[in-house]
């Protein structure tokens, strides 16, 4: 029997997923968790076999919550199931540990199998993601870079994202100017957005 933790934010998602899984004779669901910061505890105590995570939860990300999970419970198979498929989510779940990424709107018997597949020691990736992911290649971001823009998304000014990362003035804009042409944006807002949409941040 495969036992698996269901990390997702949307009660719905989450019980529909547990359910579906559940119905299949080789699968039981042993927790279900609406937050990434309660994906390691949860799994400390069911001790599944594989953990099912969304990328956007409440306080950890999935990606965050995976790379926990793998340091602390490196068996524990890791499967990312998200609505964004985002060729860097991809990078990034793998480098956290994940065995898989699939999207949401794959059909359920192909959840199903990759349930399995990771349980199995296989790598599973959705091959639309795959291919976008080789075609964009790797984030180019500094995680300084990412920081600076992550902290000017909310229009923040220069001033005030220096004051809160403890940096001069200077290399928050040296930092923003090397973002924005590592991009091919041409405001600091386009450079975000087009880091964000690929999954970069």
């Amino acid at each position: 029997m495969i036992r698996v933790l269901v990390a997702d934010d949307q009660a719905l998602v989450r019980g529909a997923l547990a359910t579906m899984l559940d119905l299949e004779p080789d699968i039981t669901v042993v927790a279900q968790v609406g937050s990434g910061d309660d994906v390691l505890p949860a799994a400390r105590q069911s001790a599944p076999d594989v953990v099912l995570l969304d990328v956007h939860m409440p306080g950890k990300d999935g990606l965050a919550a995976a790379k926990e999970l793998h340091a602390e419970l490196p068996a524990c198979k890791i499967l990312i199931c998200t609505t964004f498929g985002r060729p860097g989510y991809l990078v990034r779940a793998m480098a956290a540990g994940a065995s898989g990424f699939i999207v949401k709107d794959a059909p359920p018997e192909q959840l199903v199998d990759a349930v399995r597949r990771v349980y199995n020691g296989l790598r599973v990736v959705d091959p639309v993601l795959a291919a976008e992911s080789l075609a964009t290649g790797p984030n180019p971001l500094t995680v300084r870079e990412r920081e600076v823009l992550g902290a000017v998304a909310d229009g923040s000014t220069v001033a005030k994202v220096a004051k809160a990362l403890h940096l001069t003035e200077g290399t928050v804009r040296n930092h923003l100017s090397s973002a924005i042409g590592k991009t091919g944006a041409r405001t600091r807002g386009e450079a975000y957005r087009i880091s964000e949409e690929r999954g970069w941040l």
